[in-house]
């Protein structure tokens, strides 16, 4: 028995995003850029710490959105957003567990108590 193409494609849907080899260069070349110029301003020390981090901040939020786009090909489209909200719920529990993990890293360390010079000489 051999299958026509109309029967191959009976239970897929076409409006989901297709792969192609255009699609791969252009998010591997953004990925390059959107790495490229973080390392830039980090070795070339453009702009002052502060400034760098969040600029960083900024260009790994960009490069995850190139990444869901263009390599795991997620958009509101595939599978009736159904990935989509399930990547935006994912996203926020990480954003939550990163907060929350940053806020009680720093109160813990906030809050440790002092450590005495003396003490430090006499540790083993």
């Amino acid at each position: 028995m051999s299958a026509t193409h109309a029967e191959h494609h009976d239970g897929h849907d076409d409006i989901g995003y297709h792969a192609t080899l255009k699609g791969y260069a252009i998010g591997f070349v953004l990925s390059v850029i959107l790495t490229a110029i973080p390392f830039w301003l980090v070795m070339a020390k453009v702009l002052p710490p502060g400034a760098t981090r969040f600029i960083i901040l900024g260009f790994a939020a960009v490069q995850v959105l190139v990444h869901m786009f263009y390599f795991l090909h997620l958009d509101a489209k595939v599978e009736g957003g159904w990935t989509l909200l399930a990547t935006l719920f994912t996203l926020i529990v990480v954003v939550i567990m990163l907060a929350g993990s940053i806020w009680v890293m720093y109160h813990m360390n906030a809050n440790m108590m002092p450590v005495d010079p003396q003490m430090m000489r006499n540790m083993p």
